[in-house]
């Protein structure tokens, strides 16, 4: 697997903070994301996705206390908690408790929010660099083929994706499972 330089790394997170969209591997397929903090991104995402808002986002993390600002832990039974942030780094996406204040355009309205501690090193390391979380959605218009390699990003996005992390996935067949955190239901396998 190639992993990406820190100067692209140090590039992506530039473009990132400026509230441009960006591509990059994760575990199966490319993603792309912006700042979650950032409505105007955020919009300019569903956009360029031809994605309806009401869906809601994915957070990555490089490490669960970045998550924390998102995530209502009082909600949360402290074992439950513990389980939860036992099986990460993985290519496991948990539904948790929102807190009141997070965009509904990373909740799609719905009083959760899908979160991930990675394992993807490029990932990581952009989380590292910018100090926060960072959206995931495929890298694919909405109803397409997600791509799975930076060529394809580029061949269906061109120039409208602002900075590509030319790094490779860590070849998972499937996406993340997706699992609702609270009650344990497997939502996606």
């Amino acid at each position: 697997m190639r992993i990406s330089d820190h100067k692209s790394i140090c590039e992506a997170a530039n473009a990132f903070k400026q509230g441009s969209i960006i591509a990059y591997p994760t575990e199966a397929v490319f993603g792309l994301g912006c700042d979650p903090n950032d409505n105007a991104a955020l919009i300019k995402l569903f956009n360029l996705k031809q994605r309806s808002p009401d869906k809601g986002l994915i957070l990555l993390a490089g490490d669960y206390s970045q998550l924390q600002e998102f995530i209502d832990e009082q909600l949360v039974p402290a074992e439950k908690l513990a389980q939860i942030k036992a099986c990460w780094p993985a290519a496991i996406t948990q539904i948790m408790p929102a807190k009141n204040k997070v965009s509904p355009l990373l909740t799609g309205e719905r009083s959760t929010i899908a979160v991930r501690v990675t394992e993807h090193p490029d990932v990581i390391a952009l989380c590292q660099q910018t100090q926060q979380a960072i959206v995931s959605t495929s890298a694919n218009l909405s109803g397409h083929i997600t791509a799975k390699t930076w060529q394809q990003v580029e061949q269906e996005f061109g120039d409208k994706v602002e900075y590509i992390l030319k790094g490779e996935t860590l070849g998972l067949a499937q996406p993340s499972k997706i699992i609702d955190a609270l009650s344990g239901k497997v939502l996606r396998a």
